[in-house]
């Protein structure tokens, strides 16, 4: 059996809907996409936090759009295999894989039942 597709990309205020063409469906909040942008800037800050490396003393300066609730701005496919997804944030060098967004939305509904017992 081959690999679940996306059969339904839609969005809400809050997160990427996926409907799977093995039936699954995935709510998976913008917040989670982009704090696991798989970009190369995003995976060297993910670990420069996770060694607890110390950061600069000087405050971050935030654009206007950084202060703005998290949406997607654009959502494009690449061949067959991913999506780039440009945030409103500003932020849009994450190529998202199927299996990545896949493994997300398993991810998500593991913690929801787990929360739930």
């Amino acid at each position: 059996m081959s690999d679940p597709t996306p059969v339904s990309l839609k969005t809400d205020e809050t997160a990427l809907l996926i409907e799977w063409s093995n039936g699954r469906s995935d709510r998976i909040p913008f917040g989670v996409l982009r704090d696991c942008c798989p970009c190369a800037t995003c995976k060297v800050e993910r670990e420069r936090k996770m060694n607890r490396e110390p950061e600069s003393n000087l405050l971050p300066v935030l654009s206007v759009a950084e202060t703005q609730p998290l949406r997607l701005s654009a959502m494009q496919p690449m061949g067959n295999y991913a999506y780039s997804i440009h945030f409103t944030d500003g932020h849009n060098s994450g190529i998202y894989t199927l299996e990545l967004l896949f493994r997300l939305g398993e991810e998500l509904q593991r913690v929801e039942r787990e929360n739930t017992k």
